[in-house]
């Protein structure tokens, strides 16, 4: 049964109808002009670059797998291939050496930019074998600042996109089937998705202003202002004379208050009777720090990162809260990365297995590992693990905990042999 309503209508898609949907009322925040704004924001805003980092580098960091549950072996292992992954729940086996290797970290941390753009765009690129086999070469990203449309259909699906032309050529149109789309948080028809730091901005501004007037206060209060206070005119002139010599000597005290600078060889003369004093503001200035680090913890807040602020001099709680808020700050982290491995399956896994085997065929699963969920490695764990017989001391676990604890690697020329092989 087709759908009655829409959520979009194709036959008006103009800017006002993609404001509409995406609900920005800023026009600096309305895309395409978006783009630039949450560039600069990540590019000039410690605290932002900050937030993004603690966001996006724990997802770069866990393990990514590929999990064939229900799938045949070929299968799993052509796109654990494909990918550069490792099969859950076997060794892994490295790939063999070619030009033009897919890179999943790369392409990971390019997928990762909806989270500043409110988007990422790839385009699927094949590589077919003499067998015939169907290979992906890469993902090639779209830089949002090269999207010049989002055509989108009447249920609020995606027809294509639209490229800025290059050297005066038309418009370069990339149909959905060859597109994977990352979008944080869409809602209906908005393609654009909504920045993570959109709800930041606000803070970024204004902090931005305070930092302004913070290095302005410094350069004109930092070593006080210059007052020079001329002599008195003799009693004995008339009031013309007076004004006269006055003006001259105000005008002489401008100048010389305006080229007051301090060195080795700086000095002034002044008359008898003048004088020449740096005075300091007189009564108190405002902290602008306290509202600084406000807008940061703000900025930190609207990421659920505001733990990374405890401890400061204007932040409520304690060190012990920071383990309850880290919860929410890693649950939000496997949020994302679920997210990102369900585009991935949907149009990047699923679409090399139809290319290959057909769309009957189960497809294979990306799975992330757990973030803030990995127990702490000791000795005694390993000991207690291998005495309940969890773990076998094989090879491979001698040479991790030779690694992990700095032991010299090990010679298997001069390993003890069992005493029945001895013998």
């Amino acid at each position: 049964m087709g759908e009655l309503g829409y959520q979009a209508d194709p036959g008006v898609v103009t800017w006002g109808t993609l404001i509409g949907w995406v609900a920005e009322r800023n026009p600096d925040l309305a895309w395409p002009n978006s783009i630039d704004v949450f560039d600069r924001m990540r590019r000039e805003d410690p605290q932002v670059k900050s937030v993004l980092r603690a966001v996006t580098l724990p997802i770069l960091r866990t393990d990514w797998v590929i999990d064939g549950s229900g799938c045949r072996d070929e299968v799993t292992e052509h796109v654990a291939r494909d990918l550069g992954l490792p099969i859950k729940g076997k060794p892994y086996v490295a790939p063999r050496r070619r030009k033009d290797r897919f890179s999943f970290t790369e392409f990971l941390r390019l997928a990762l930019l909806e989270l500043v753009y409110g988007h990422s765009v790839f385009e699927q690129v094949y590589s077919v074998d003499d067998d015939g086999s169907t290979h992906l070469r890469k993902l090639a990203w779209r830089p949002p600042r090269t999207i010049s449309k989002f055509d989108v259909a009447k249920d609020g699906g995606l027809d294509a996109i639209e490229q800025h032309g290059t050297a005066g050529a038309s418009d370069i149109r990339i149909p959905v089937d060859r597109l994977v789309v990352f979008v944080n948080e869409r809602e209906g028809a908005n393609w654009v998705g909504e920045s993570l730091l959109r709800a930041a901005y606000k803070m970024s501004v204004l902090k931005d202003r305070v930092l302004r007037i913070q290095a302005l206060t410094a350069e004109r209060n930092g070593l006080g202002l210059p007052v020079v206070t001329t002599a008195k005119p003799e009693e004995s002139w008339d009031f013309a004379e007076a004004t006269e010599w006055l003006d001259k000597q105000i005008e002489h005290a401008e100048e010389i208050a305006r080229q007051a600078r301090s060195g080795d060889a700086a000095g002034v003369g002044l008359p008898h009777g003048a004088s020449m004093q740096f005075v300091g503001v007189t009564g108190k200035l405002p902290d602008t720090d306290q509202f600084i680090r406000y807008y940061d913890e703000q900025i930190a807040r609207a990421v659920l990162a505001n733990f990374l602020s405890l401890g400061g001099n204007n932040s409520k709680g304690s060190y012990a809260l920071s383990e309850v808020l880290g919860s929410f700050f890693t649950d939000s982290l496997n949020t994302i990365a679920e997210h990102l491995a369900d585009v991935v399956d949907q149009h990047v896994i699923e679409d090399l297995v139809d290319l290959n085997y057909g769309s009957e065929e189960p497809a294979p699963r990306l799975v992330p590992g757990p973030i803030g969920e990995r127990q702490q490695i000791t000795a005694e764990v390993i000991k207690a693990l291998v005495d309940c017989g969890a773990l076998v001391v094989d090879a491979p676990l001698r040479a991790f905990v030779r690694d992990r604890w700095g032991i010299p690697i090990e010679d298997l020329t001069t390993v003890d042999q069992p005493a029945e092989e001895a013998a």
